[in-house]
């Protein structure tokens, strides 16, 4: 443990990463512990009494196991971020501290949300939770450091802040989990303005199936830019950009597997969706061949145009169909999680990625 928390001469600068991850995961146990963010009510309870309550008569092993695993990354990230913090056990001992804190905030919120139950035993799981995560980080985070530095020096380019750029692609993986996007059809700003889809019954099946064929072009070629730009070399992109969409598929998959049933994992492999993969493969091979300044702007306006088009196109009552047999259940909060993402991913990507062209530009990268 002592390896992971005090620093040896040799370390180099710190890695965000870690800090980048802590704070992403934050924000989304925050998201996901107090949404829907509606019907706040005062029911003249104080925000901590539920620690002072029985343990709960009625759980299930979901949910133990829930409060438990959305905690343990928490400790698992800050652990990793504190680890030159003096002292044997301090980034441990303050990752546990600073993660029961939160749990204990969300659980004092939940007492004024209708939809939620403030619990005791909710908050004992995520503080085991956030321990267990922090006592892996510990025992394997020096071996872990220098697994990643290597592969760090292999594959990533030396870029300021390009362990925000990678935080950026976790946070998208997250978006394939939503059952009711579009295959890579992130930005969909309509309902959160209140303005639904139209609803066009007599256009032909052929509109819609041109549409996301559409979507998913603009996004394959927007996101494997995204992905080269942060790798070093070209030919490390041609071989990495595929195994990344790969990945991609296998996330949709078990999504769809999960949320559906284990028979219907390949229902998000439309026939748009294959045109699209395919249209955007082959414009990504041409497109690597551009200097590395331009392929961040391409990405930018790839993605730009993706957008509009999400907010453009109407709803397929195809999809409607397939969506109406879902059923939120236990995951009705993950799903509005992941929903969230889908919406702002754009637009957090979009300054990164012009911001990237020029420190990509600054720094005389010749690729």
């Amino acid at each position: 443990m002592s390896d992971l928390i005090t620093p040896s001469p040799s370390d180099d600068a710190p890695d965000l990463l870690p800090r980048y991850l802590a704070l992403t995961w934050a924000g989304l146990t925050v998201y996901g512990s107090l949404y829907p963010f509606s019907g706040w009510r005062h029911g003249g309870i104080g925000p901590f009494a539920f620690l002072a309550w029985a343990w709960p008569q009625h759980w299930t092993a979901f949910d133990l196991i829930a409060n438990i695993v959305v905690y343990a990354p928490m400790g698992f990230f800050l652990t990793l971020s504190l680890r030159r913090l003096p002292g044997r056990a301090s980034g441990v001992a303050c990752a546990v501290f600073a993660s029961g804190l939160l749990s204990l905030g969300m659980e004092s919120l939940q007492t004024w949300l209708p939809s939620r139950f403030a619990s005791n035993l909710d908050f004992a799981c995520n503080a085991l939770g956030a321990l267990l995560g922090s006592l892996v980080a510990a025992w394997s985070g020096t071996r872990l450091r220098l697994w990643w530095k290597s592969w760090r020096a292999r594959l990533i380019a030396p870029l300021p802040h390009v362990d925000l750029g990678l935080t950026l692609l976790g946070l998208w993986v997250i978006t394939l989990l939503s059952p009711e996007t579009l295959l890579f059809g992130v930005g969909d700003l309509r309902q959160t303005l209140g303005r639904e889809p139209p609803m066009l019954d007599y256009y032909a099946p052929q509109i819609y199936h041109v549409a996301e064929t559409a979507v998913v072009t603009c996004n394959v070629l927007a996101l494997g830019l995204f992905v080269a730009a942060l790798l070093r070399g070209r030919w490390r992109a041609y071989a990495l950009v595929p195994v990344f969409f790969a990945f991609s598929a296998a996330v949709c998959s078990l999504s769809a597997a999960l949320l559906s049933a284990p028979s219907q994992f390949l229902v998000w492999m439309t026939p748009g969706a294959r045109e699209g993969l395919a249209f955007g493969m082959a414009l990504l091979a041409a497109t690597l061949f551009l200097p590395s300044v331009m392929r961040p702007m391409l990405a930018a306006l790839a993605l730009s145009f993706g957008v509009l088009l999400v907010n453009c196109i109407p709803m397929n009552p195809y999809s409607l169909a397939t969506l109406a047999q879902w059923r939120e259940g236990h995951f009705l909060n993950f799903n509005g999680l992941t929903r969230w993402i889908s919406i702002i991913w754009p637009f957090l990507a979009l300054p990164y990625l012009l911001f990237f062209c020029r420190a990509r530009k600054t720094s005389g990268d010749p690729r």
